[in-house]
């Protein structure tokens, strides 16, 4: 994975170009102005922090098929919805490079740059795993973790940050494991955490005390069939709309699972903390 990119700022001017067809993640793009590319089903988002029409469109033309949709102009801030400030999370305080808080007592503090993936802490089903991995990592028995569609890398960062030892970070998006590498470098836990770019459910056969996703439903449904779900002791389920959190739960009925608790804080998005039935005497 390559080295990380400075950091963007809240005024950054950002050039993003909509294209219709993927751009291979890997494809190499000669310019310093390239920020990355994010590649959602068959779209590309190309993110440049200079104009770089001529420069896509000379790109274009060695892909076939693939067409410019639209381009647009805007700062770092308004892609990110504009929340530039320091976050409060629970007992978390997550910090973006160009500005810092000072911690509170018992506060667990992060340093975050987002790039231009979203991950910035605002989410409510972010919210739901902090505390859900909070509860998980307070009997200081989480010693391992999986961390299923990293995004930015909070999670397993907060994880770490708990003590937790040894994390795997996957996300199947090349712009988002990139994301996450660099936070976890912003944050010296080079030593703790591995990033990988790769599919979730791929990865569920590495045994953990902790497994969490905060995923799309398409992928959830999959990986908790996974014969490796049922080898994990705490998960944490989340990114889950009202009718596929019950199709999830309907299904974990049938297996040797306990539900400890749920979250649903805008009657949307669903998040869930359970252990395996086995090694249940064990957590309580």
């Amino acid at each position: 994975m390559p080295e990380p990119s400075p950091p963007l700022r809240p005024d950054t001017l950002l050039f993003i170009y909509y294209i219709d067809g993927a751009i291979p993640t890997h494809h190499h793009i000669e310019t310093e102005n390239f920020i990355g590319n994010w590649v959602e089903d068959d779209f590309s988002f190309l993110f440049f922090t200079q104009p770089a029409h001529e420069k896509v469109m000379q790109l274009l033309a060695s892909f076939p098929g693939r067409k410019l949709l639209d381009e647009y102009e805007m700062t770092y801030a308004q892609w990110q919805g504009g929340i530039t400030q320091p976050v409060r999370i629970g007992r978390f305080l997550l910090n973006p490079t160009w500005i810092k808080a000072s911690p509170g007592e018992n506060e667990v503090e992060m340093v975050i740059d987002s790039g231009v993936v979203f991950g910035n802490g605002a989410h409510t089903t972010t919210q739901a795993c902090l505390e859900a991995i909070d509860i998980a990592c307070a009997g200081n028995k989480v010693h391992s973790m999986l961390d299923l569609g990293s995004g930015t890398g909070i999670l397993a960062i907060a994880a770490a940050k708990l003590g937790c030892e040894k994390i795997v970070a996957v996300d199947y998006n090349y712009l988002a494991a990139k994301t996450t590498r660099q936070n976890v470098i912003l944050n010296r836990l080079d030593d703790h955490i591995l990033v990988v770019n790769g599919r979730a459910e791929e990865h569920t056969a590495i045994a953990a005390d902790l497994l969490v996703a905060n995923i799309h439903f398409d992928v959830m449904k999959d990986l908790v069939r996974t014969e490796g779900f049922l080898h994990q002791k705490w998960f944490v389920l989340s990114g889950l709309l009202n009718s596929e959190v019950e199709k999830i739960l309907d299904y974990l009925a049938t297996q040797p699972v306990l539900i400890l608790k749920r979250w649903n804080q805008d009657n949307i998005w669903h998040t869930v903390l359970g252990i395996t039935q086995v090694l249940g005497k064990a957590h309580k």
